[in-house]
């Protein structure tokens, strides 16, 4: 079969799995699930963890039975000596052969063709490695975002973050290449001198998080160019931050880039596992149904999860609030089952959408490590992303969280104009129902990340 045969052949394949109805996905997923279970539990880190599950299941019903998978597992497998989330020490270099048969990636080392490490937001960088066929098979579910952006061989998409060993957009990369897209790397690069290149080579796409596309816009301004005017950027591809499916936020971009923007969701040590949707008809943001992410169910499996006190799950109901818990199904050099994300959702299977797959209304509305209880108050990061891009849609700010007088508190730092502090403590108060501390800070005082920013500091444990 020639090359564009095969593509349009696995273009009708995804096409019939995103209208499939729910009994035809999890038959599929069934299907899937057992052939990498009959795999996995022959190598050590399943075959123990494993151990008492009756296999093959009968229905995804039966998944339930299998123990759910936490990223401390994986950072620190059963038996290593040397775990890959810790720096190697000086003169230990000899031990990095070590990383191939640790965990869940216990290949031959010469199976891993590819090198990756997770952010490292809360510890030291994980490796991650992929096998050839885990690196296509990466690429094809990239291929389901690219199609729900219309992205075409005709496309130029500028890669506007650092190409380090972060995951990052590098499997998007590959899988615009692979379309036949002309693809710029604009790695090493000031933001002035991507935007410049971004007008010249007459990108059509761009690539980044949500925080560095509004950066990207402000310093554009600062520069005299008129985004929506110059640039020829159609589509922006979002990932790494709630951003993308916050409805102030996504209008922000779209309106200053004249651009329709796409989120998309995936994790080093999961696969790229998420795309939202676009509304030609609703540019800037303004139709609803535009924000959330569907979960490519053909992929993966997605299971909403609700944790009691005591850590025990029970299954969610349609749109309640519960920690996403996901299987990769095409990842047999790394294989994840029953993984505890940590991102909180409200999924929906029930839904009029074109596209079959689990809906997450909102898109990724927080991550449970991120969530911070504030005297009895949830406040996730996509609440308080919101109403700062209310009142400034570009500006970089932080949270801290401290104790006070056994007290929590909350103070908010920004870089903004002065008056902007009373506002925002007054929309914090009435949206949250507490008393949020707004202080200004100046001008590039505050840290800026192209990757996925860090932005909330919790001090209460050490005060």
């Amino acid at each position: 079969m020639s090359e564009l045969g095969g593509a349009h052949s696995r273009l009708k394949r995804r096409t019939a799995a995103r209208q499939a109805s729910r009994d035809e996905i999890a038959s599929m997923q069934l299907i899937r699930l057992n052939e990498l279970l009959a795999q996995v539990v022959k190598r050590p880190f399943y075959r123990e963890k494993l151990c008492d599950a009756s296999l093959p299941l009968t229905s995804l019903d039966d998944l339930q039975q299998l123990p759910l998978l936490t990223k401390q597992e994986l950072e620190t497998p059963r038996g290593r000596e040397m775990s890959p989330a810790k720096p190697l020490a000086p003169g230990a270099i000899d031990r990095a052969s070590a990383l191939h048969a640790a965990g869940i990636f216990d290949l031959p080392r010469d199976d891993y063709v590819r090198f990756h490490q997770t952010s490292g937001t809360r510890g030291w960088p994980m490796p991650v490695l992929d096998t050839a066929d885990d690196w296509q098979w990466w690429l094809e579910c990239w291929q389901y975002v690219l199609d729900a952006a219309d992205i075409t061989s005709g496309d130029v998409a500028m890669m506007a973050f650092s190409f380090g060993p972060f995951i990052g957009f590098w499997t998007a990369h590959d899988a615009l290449v692979s379309r036949g897209a002309m693809v710029i790397p604009g790695g090493g690069m000031s933001s002035e001198a991507r935007l410049k290149l971004i007008l010249s080579a007459g990108c059509t796409v761009l690539c980044c998080t949500p925080t560095y596309a509004m950066h990207l816009a402000n310093v554009a301004q600062s520069m005299g160019i008129n985004l929506s005017r110059e640039s020829q950027v159609r589509r922006i591809i979002v990932a790494g931050e709630p951003g993308g499916s916050v409805a102030s936020v996504r209008k922000r971009i779209e309106t200053a880039w004249g651009a329709a923007l796409m989120d998309h969701s995936g994790a080093s040590e999961i696969g790229a596992w998420g795309f939202g949707c676009i509304d030609e008809s609703a540019q800037a943001g303004d139709n609803a149904r535009c924000l959330g992410l569907h979960v490519i169910e053909s992929e993966f499996i997605a299971e909403c999860l609700v944790f009691d006190a005591e850590g025990s799950p029970r299954r969610a109901v349609d749109g309640e609030l519960a920690e996403l818990v996901l299987t990769s199904l095409g990842r047999h050099g790394g294989p994840v089952i029953r993984y505890r994300t940590g991102d909180m959702v409200r999924g929906i299977r029930d839904h009029d959408r074109d596209c079959r797959f689990l809906w997450l209304d909102g898109g990724v509305l927080g991550r449970c490590d991120d969530m911070m209880v504030i005297r009895g108050v949830n406040v996730f990061p996509s609440s308080i992303e919101a109403i700062v891009r209310e009142v400034v849609p570009a500006a970089e700010y932080r949270l801290t969280a401290r104790r006070r007088d056994e007290m929590d508190q909350l103070e908010l730092e920004i870089e903004a104009e002065h008056e902007v502090s009373q506002t925002l403590g007054e929309l914090l108060r009435d949206r949250l129902s507490m008393r949020v501390q707004v202080r200004v800070s100046a001008p590039g005082s505050l840290p800026l990340y192209e990757a996925k920013s860090r932005r909330w500091i919790d001090l209460r444990k050490g005060e």
